[in-house]
């Protein structure tokens, strides 16, 4: 006869996210360039960050430089039935994404921080840098 306990502790230790458990976690680093509008390729990489954040075997962290720092930007307004790159990035945020925004382009854009979109922040080169090495899989867009 099985133990109700080991039952039970069995049942903890398959839905134990591995997040929590100690599980070596796979980390994935997605750099976006282009504008939130007018191509695709910034709404493309963002799904991807957000189906890579669903997984609990993942760690994502998403980096906007150049174009794509506007992507950031809080209050976006887009026609009924259209992607919303501001949710989007919220979305991965709220999965635990981390969500960088190069400091630089920023300036460049006139961009301040106040402007950012919940989950998102001013960000440095050095970051991305340390974010490079520490990744186990670069992705760019």
């Amino acid at each position: 006869m099985v133990r109700a306990s080991a039952v039970l502790e069995l049942a903890i230790l398959r839905c134990a996210s591995p997040r929590n458990s100690g599980v070596s976690m796979k980390q994935i680093l997605l750099i976006l360039n282009d504008a939130p509008y007018g191509s695709e390729r910034s709404y493309n990489g963002l799904r991807l960050a957000r189906s890579l954040a669903r997984r609990a075997e993942c760690t994502v962290r998403v980096f906007l430089i150049g174009d794509a720092a506007s992507c950031a930007m809080a209050g976006q307004q887009v026609p009924k039935g259209y992607y919303n790159v501001e949710s989007m990035l919220r979305s991965i945020a709220t999965r635990g994404g981390e969500i960088g925004v190069c400091g630089t382009c920023m300036d460049a854009r006139g961009i301040e921080d106040a402007r950012l979109a919940d989950g998102c922040r001013r960000s440095t080169l050095e970051e991305l840098t340390d974010w490079t090495v520490a990744a186990d899989e670069v992705v760019t867009f």
